[in-house]
């Protein structure tokens, strides 16, 4: 199969869909890999480094879209990326459609199969190929909120973990998955307050026995979430319904209650984010503020740190990838049905139910299509 790994153009995203290890391993198999031209030179891997590893290095996007018979990628196709793919191809990358009208437009005008590494889904529910990058999120959450606190950047002037005879900061977490985990443990280790609110009362209890004692649980409601805002410092939107869009947790009257100067990081952004006010941001421009509460909205957050994301990716996406590889994408469904789960626009057909209910779509079953 001939796989094509365009650069990354999406505002200061620097991670790359494979590494140099993945690029030797499908050359065994008789797979010719495309890599663009410094794809991989912001995660630390040069042109050569693919080179050595059997890739064939290409100057321009318009080849490897041309050429590849699967795409792979970290981030969405951008406007003048998906106006290249082509019918039957396959693209393998994040999609989050459910905030993104244009994209799955564009895409079902592509006819390609598209299949969204944030929908992979064990039968436990588990989502291997998005917990990577919810580690890293959740972490730099809390880095960059703590950064958003001080006065310097707007923010209140707290920091978060205060000193002796001076409180620290309280967080507030929106959803105990994955990335809120990451952010309290985080919050925690430096010495804030955190509170994290969740509406799975196992999950609660779960995180409840592992958080150390400067970490507490509630159960999320509207009245919860009213009584947590005027006493939060850093509020951190975590909240994932798998494949659709984020619920509105905090509108914009509610950030009346919220003390002036504190700071909202939504990393539920790239799924139309769980605050009302919140708007995508980027890495070139982080932060605006509304009601005198500063938002930090970025959509891409991993990508600033790309060497440790590009390999906590790759770590997971690869098995995948050299399924569909070697199996082509019907077979490679038919051994792992977690794969299918990620199957999102099948040839101009929506295939996932969170996509077509964002956008009031007509839903197809994806095991109606191509299994």
């Amino acid at each position: 199969m001939l796989i094509g790994v365009p650069k990354e153009i999406k505002n200061n995203e620097n991670r790359v869909s494979i590494i140099p290890f993945g690029v030797e391993d499908l050359e065994k198999y008789g797979h010719t890999i495309l890599v663009q031209s410094q794809a991989g030179s912001g995660s630390g891997f040069d042109d050569e480094s693919y080179q050595l590893a059997g890739a064939e290095i290409i100057e321009s996007p318009e080849e490897i879209f041309e050429r590849a018979d699967l795409i792979i990628k970290v981030k969405e196709p951008q406007p003048e990326e998906y106006v290249m793919i082509r019918e039957n191809q396959i693209v393998f990358t994040y999609f989050h459609f459910a905030a993104n009208e244009a994209l799955t437009l564009g895409m079902i005008a592509s006819k390609s199969i598209a299949i969204a590494y944030e929908t992979v889904q064990n039968d436990d529910g588990e989502l291997p190929l998005l917990t990577p990058m919810s580690e890293v999120a959740g972490r730099m959450a809390v880095q960059n909120g703590a950064k958003c606190l001080e006065g310097n950047m707007g923010g209140i002037g707290k920091l978060l973990s205060g000193v002796p005879g001076v409180e620290p900061a309280t967080v507030t977490i929106l959803g105990g998955g994955v990335v809120g985990m990451n952010a309290a443990k985080l919050a925690a280790g430096l010495g804030a307050k955190v509170y994290i609110l969740d509406i799975n009362a196992s999950r609660l209890k779960y995180l409840d026995d592992i958080m150390p004692s400067n970490v507490f649980t509630l159960y999320s409601n509207n009245h919860t979430i009213i009584d947590m805002l005027p006493k939060t410092d850093l509020l951190i939107g975590s909240v994932l319904v798998v494949g659709a869009k984020a619920p509105n947790l905090v509108t914009r009257e509610m950030l009346s209650l919220m003390q002036p100067r504190s700071v909202i990081i939504d990393v539920a952004v790239d799924q139309g984010g769980c605050v009302e006010t919140c708007k995508p941001t980027t890495h070139a421009n982080p932060i605006y503020e509304i009601d005198g509460i500063i938002h930090y909205c970025v959509a891409n957050m991993p990508g600033a740190v790309p060497f440790t994301s590009t390999i906590a990716l790759a770590n997971t996406t690869y098995p995948f990838i050299k399924l569909l590889a070697n199996n082509g994408y019907d077979s490679a469904f038919k051994q792992n049905p977690s794969l299918l789960k990620g199957l999102n626009i099948f040839k101009g057909q929506v295939t996932h139910q969170g996509v077509a209910d964002a956008f009031d779509m007509s839903f197809t079953q994806p095991q109606d299509v191509c299994v």
